[in-house]
């Protein structure tokens, strides 16, 4: 019963959070200078032209109304009209997304690979050569961000040894370098996190308890320690999720992902209000599903909240 009252909890609270983002978002495209009738028809045209295309996009509405149309049409999965394509958002970005989905995938992937081997690795030979290596490798990949790193890996994997295309053709593989970039940084932090998590755990009575029963080291660690230690580390990957879905637009950009990092960028420029306005929710709301989902398994994986109260 406590267990359920927490998810419930964190639902509403995901909800809430959605909706207080949906009404920023909203109220700073329609507070921003330059509207699309001014970007289309120019400062000077006439008063005709002006009232038409307002009714076209429904701004010549209140605000209250025009906030309440765009947000029933999110929740249908209607993202608007884009002032610069005069298309529906919803099909080109469906058309986009999987290609960023496919680089956070595969950013996600390299960061826990990579990470949590390391970390691992660090904390059980801690104070030796391969914590000190480990330390090291998780500095610089927390020190070097993605649009930095990215150019060095596209010159010597592309531009020197030819492993690599320079730019995205459309294969899965050819995201690796853009991956790698995108992944660096959660990759460190997961290293980290899992090597002073890992640490912190095995200092624990019930571990030595364990080994004293005669329990080998390998299954004291991957039966006892594993569970508990994970905790932290699942938290970092849900906030590093924030991190790789900022941090795509600029990879996209560079590498020539056409993804919606890159629409979203070309988007600002052209004061594509309702186009960044779809891009900023939607990823708002992938961050906070995925932070919902790694609070529900961390509630799943923490017994205590699944304990009810006594009387």
């Amino acid at each position: 019963m406590r267990f359920l009252l927490f998810i419930l909890q964190r639902c509403a609270f995901a909800v809430a959070t959605l909706w207080l983002l949906s009404v920023i978002t909203f109220s700073m495209g329609a507070m921003a200078p330059g509207g699309p009738v001014e970007v289309m028809l120019g400062q000077h045209a006439d008063p005709a032209s002006v009232a038409r295309l307002k009714k076209e996009f429904g701004l010549d509405q209140p605000l209250p109304v025009q906030y309440g149309r765009w947000i029933s049409g999110f929740v249908r999965g209607d993202l608007g009209t884009s002032y610069r394509f005069r298309e529906p958002i919803g099909p080109m970005l469906r058309e986009r997304y999987p290609i960023t989905v496919r680089l956070a995938l595969t950013a996600g992937a390299f960061a826990v690979l990579v990470g949590a081997p390391l970390g691992l690795a660090a904390a059980l030979r801690a104070g030796s050569w391969v914590d000190r290596l480990a330390t090291t490798t998780a500095l610089t990949g927390v020190s070097i961000p993605a649009f930095v790193l990215l150019p060095l890996l596209v010159l010597l994997f592309s531009l020197q040894l030819r492993w690599t295309p320079v730019t995205y053709e459309g294969e899965w593989w050819h995201l690796a370098l853009p991956a790698v970039a995108l992944g660096s940084r959660p990759a460190a932090l997961v290293a980290r996190m899992t090597r002073a998590s890992f640490l912190e755990t095995l200092g624990q009575d019930y571990i030595r308890t364990a080994r004293a029963k005669g329990l080998s080291w390998g299954r004291t660690v991957l039966t006892h320690a594993a569970k508990n230690a994970v905790i932290p580390v699942l938290t970092v990957l849900g906030t590093s999720v924030g991190y790789m879905l900022g941090g795509s637009f600029v990879v996209e950009t560079l590498f020539g992902i056409p993804g919606i990092g890159d629409i979203s960028v070309s988007s600002i420029p052209a004061r594509d209000y309702p186009m960044i306005q779809a891009v900023t929710l939607l990823a708002a709301a992938v961050f906070i599903g995925v932070n919902l989902l790694v609070d529900i398994l961390y509630g799943f994986l923490d017994p205590r909240l699944r304990v009810a109260p006594t009387p």
